[in-house]
């Protein structure tokens, strides 16, 4: 077994977190991540995937967080949860190192015998994405056809989710069980107040998500964002809040409501970039680690893992891909947008890829 090394980039930034996509697909369509519906050609299986935990964990990482597309379609989720958590008891293993094991997902399919199942194979967080609390709100923001009954059966399962996943152990006060909602102008930021309204009811920190543009195949322009200022104005202007920060190396910038209704959020990657402690690494189902959300170009790692696991080699090619790694494209763009400038379009993969 290698010893722990931990890396650090260009920019001194450590790698600390890895987002470990299962699969590309999802059974929601929304508009700002499209999903395509289509699988890569050879999902890892789970020795390669342990095996990336393991280089990344090696190499620094002490969260994981599983992603998709929707990770709920993975037919091997609770066997690799189980896995990592039997590796995490063991103080010898570098999965020891370890704090946090997440997942994120709609909750369409989060039912109660399933939320038990994640929860008693190992998983410690999950993140529910809600975009609205209205049934044409819904099926707007997933991509449904149907209409307002579709998205009122889509809205009555995510809130059966949550129900679910709290009765399975996932305490929201315990920061176990949080929300994700992407704010979209033009389509949907007249539910901000109500997203915010149900989070408060529910007891469940929301996190606000500006509007990213991931991908070429979204129809991203920077009119449609509504900026975590916007987001926050209105808030404060309903339910006075308290700043309280962003944790170095966090997507969220927090505040407290101070009449006592807990915490809320905003992932200001747009209007207030935080590219400077950014600590992620993203492996998609097929095996490409990209280190930026917006990155244009991955680098494969198959050649590390087929026809089996190569620790070494992974723990070497990863390493050097971190420490050669310069990317902020967000403040970049930010910067450029400043003075005038158009980014040039380059292709990028989905958000459905790289796994949010």
């Amino acid at each position: 077994m290698s010893n722990f090394v931990g890396v650090n980039d260009v920019l001194g930034r450590e790698l600390g977190s890895l987002r470990l996509s299962l699969t590309a697909r999802c059974n929601l369509a929304c508009p700002y991540c499209q999903p395509d519906g289509q699988e890569p050609k050879a999902l890892l299986d789970q020795a390669q995937r342990l095996a990336l935990i393991t280089a990344s964990c090696l190499l620094g990482a002490q969260t994981l967080r599983l992603t998709g597309g929707e990770p709920l379609l993975c037919d091997d989720l609770e066997p690799l949860l189980a896995a990592v958590q039997r590796r995490r008891s063991q103080k010898t293993n570098p999965l020891s190192n370890l704090h946090e094991l997440a997942l994120t997902s709609n909750g369409v399919l989060l039912t109660a015998a399933r939320a038990r199942s994640l929860r008693q194979a190992g998983l410690d967080r999950i993140t529910i994405s809600l975009d609205g609390t209205d049934g044409a709100s819904v099926a707007q923001m997933s991509g449904l056809r149907g209409g307002s009954v579709a998205g009122i059966k889509v809205l009555d399962r995510v809130l059966d989710a949550i129900q679910a996943a709290r009765q399975a152990g996932f305490d929201p006060e315990r920061g176990d069980l949080k929300l994700n909602s992407v704010i979209q102008r033009g389509l949907n930021e007249h539910q901000l107040l109500p997203l915010a309204a149900l989070a408060r009811q529910q007891g469940i920190e929301l996190r606000f998500i500006e509007y990213m543009d991931v991908g070429n195949s979204n129809g991203w322009k920077p009119e449609a964002v509504v900026t975590a200022a916007e987001m926050v104005q209105q808030i404060e202007d309903c339910w006075p809040l308290e700043f309280i920060g962003r944790l170095p190396g966090s997507t969220a910038q927090s505040w407290r409501y101070r009449d006592g209704g807990g915490l809320v959020g905003v992932v200001a990657s747009i209007s207030q970039p935080f590219c400077g402690d950014c600590n992620r690494l993203r492996i998609t189902a097929d095996g490409t680690a990209f280190t930026c959300l917006f990155g244009a170009q991955g680098t494969s790692l198959l050649p590390w893992l087929v026809p089996e696991p190569n620790l070494d080699g992974l723990i070497q090619i990863m390493q050097s891909l971190w420490q050669q790694r310069f990317d902020r494209y967000s403040e970049e763009r930010l910067k450029a947008e400043s003075v005038g400038m158009v980014p040039t379009l380059v292709e990028k993969p989905a958000m459905a890829y790289l796994g949010g």
